[in-house]
This record gives structure tokens, sequence and C-alpha cells, in this order.
């Protein structure tokens, strides 16, 4: 089917695509986020079974916009279960920013060296955040008990979040396009290898401070 479309043809069916799905750009699916995965499934480069977050219900949308058969979850992915809430404990965090550049809708707010939180309406429970924390200070709570995939999601969720994710993405294209300083400035600056190799040995130096204080403050273990 797919090898049968024109441009235009797999560009719209990539949009209806998009449309089912929930926008929560996890990439358990294998591709960077939503638009990239409904766009793969347009030219027949991916199944339709590969999107935890909107579980069953989603592939059947998926498979009713695309003529293919349901088929289960696959598993390789991940699993379908309730939408769960990034939970920041801000007592061990220690303002490293690491969980603010992979956030996909700008749900935490936090500065360098201070503490972070999650805002809630925001987060889509993508998970991103939690394996990048040094400290381990991010956890997942379940809100929705008892439901999941679109029956914990709904389209008003999936739309702020689409926008969420879009004016992230414009914000990050416009910051990467700023001109370069003037000749005269360059010249003036250090070497920016250089420069860059000191900033990354004192972000890992202040990480690995921050890193002993904590443990230096945890509770030695019970029997010790």
């Amino acid at each position: 089917m797919a090898e049968a479309l024109t441009r235009p043809e797999a560009a719209a069916l990539a949009a209806q695509l998009l449309d089912a799905l929930p926008q929560t750009q996890c990439t358990r699916c294998g591709y960077p986020d939503c638009a990239a995965y409904a766009q793969a499934i347009a030219l027949g480069d991916a199944e339709i079974d590969r999107c935890p977050p909107g579980g069953d219900e989603g592939i059947a949308r998926l498979a009713a916009i695309t003529a293919r058969p349901r088929r289960p979850l696959d598993p390789g992915c991940g699993s379908e279960g309730p939408r769960t809430l990034a939970v920041i404990d801000e007592a061990w965090c220690i303002g490293c920013t690491r969980c603010l550049e992979v956030c996909p809708t700008d749900a935490i707010l936090g500065f360098h060296k201070r503490m972070h939180t999650v805002i809630e309406d925001h987060c889509t429970g993508c998970e991103l955040c939690v394996p990048v924390c040094p400290v381990d200070c991010i956890g997942l709570e379940p809100v929705t008990p008892g439901r999941s995939g679109w029956a914990a999601w709904s389209a008003e969720q999936a739309d702020r979040a689409r926008r969420r994710y879009d004016a992230r993405r414009r914000r990050l294209v416009a910051q990467a396009d700023r001109p370069a300083p003037a000749v005269a400035e360059a010249v003036a600056a250090p070497d920016p290898a250089s420069a860059a190799d000191d900033g990354a040995e004192r972000k890992r130096r202040i990480v690995e401070a921050a890193l002993a204080r904590a443990r230096a403050a945890r509770p030695p273990a019970s029997g010790t």
C-alpha cells in the first residue's frame, strides 16, 4: 500500500496518523517523536504496534487509518499501563538541569544548581527524565489507576502536549540559528573548544561534589 502512495498522499496519511497518536513524545516506538513515527508508518517502514502510551485503542485507531490488521502491542517497545507523572524528590535534586534538556514539553521548572520541580499539567509521563538523573531523584507515580492507553489520556491533553512540544522545538531551532558573535569578539574570546572543555570539566566537578554531599547526608543503612 505505502509503495503506491505519491508524496502528497504519504504526507496526508502521515498527518492523519499523527493526529491519532497521543503526543507523549516518549520515543519508545524507536523514533525521535510522534511525527517521525507517523511518517514511518505512512511510508511502510514501521508497524502500527509500537506505541505503548496509545495502547490497544491506539493500535485500533492506526489500523483503521491504514487499513492494516490490528495486532498486539510490540513488547519490545514496552507495555500498556496507567499514565504516570514524573515526581522529583526535591531534597535530593542537585540542579544539574539534565532533566530540563530532555523533557519534550518543558514540564520541568528549574535552574542550574537550583531545585527543580515538575509542572503536573504539562507532564506527559514520557519517562525520558528518569534515566538522565545522576542522583536518581526522579520517580514515576501512576495518576490513572485502572485506566491505560487512550482511556487515561484525552484528545485535549494530546493537543496541548503537541503544542508545547512544537513550541519547544521552535525555540531550540531559534537558539541554534542565532548569529555568531562579531569577528572581533571571536578573536578576543578564548578558544571555543578549550572553553567547552573547561565548562564540561567544571560541570563534572559540580555534579561530583553534589553527589558527594548527597551521599554524606544519606542516613547509614540499618545494621551498620
